[in-house]
């Protein structure tokens, strides 16, 4: 018998001097809408390990001071179901770039009050998470 598993995502919220860094997604599910770096936490590593992974490999900078923000229980998507860790972190280094252009047109820092739309469809909940300590969603 096969077991369908929920997969493990999780996403970074960077900021710098204030600013968010959102990048807008291409060829991909969520296709021109903005969303934080993150993907898929790998076999055996930490969620520390995979917030900064995925911020070099997507951005090439480099982040600090990772930490906690939300878990959501993702099953809004037909057929996918994702446990989704939603951490926050502060940037420390390098200038943000396209370093996967097949999946993202590039990476802008923006003041949170004035967010790019569209939105991808799990940012709201970072955003409220900030905003008021809520850290758990189930969708």
């Amino acid at each position: 018998m096969e077991h369908n598993l929920p997969k493990v995502v999780l996403g970074v919220m960077v900021f710098k001097d204030g600013k968010v860094l959102l990048g807008k997604r291409k060829n991909a599910h969520g296709a021109g809408e903005f969303a934080w770096p993150g993907g898929h936490l790998e076999f055996g590593e930490s969620f520390e390990a995979c917030a900064k992974r995925e911020a070099m490999e997507e951005t090439g900078i480099e982040i600090t001071n990772v930490r906690f923000l939300r878990l959501m229980n993702l099953k809004t998507y037909s057929g996918k179901h994702y446990v989704d860790i939603g951490l926050a972190a502060d940037w420390k280094s390098g200038e943000p770039e396209a370093r996967e252009p097949d999946k993202c047109e590039g990476w802008t820092w923006y003041n949170l009050d004035n967010l790019p739309e569209p939105l991808f469809g799990t940012i709201p909940s970072y955003l409220e998470a900030y905003k008021t300590g809520r850290n758990y969603f189930d969708m």
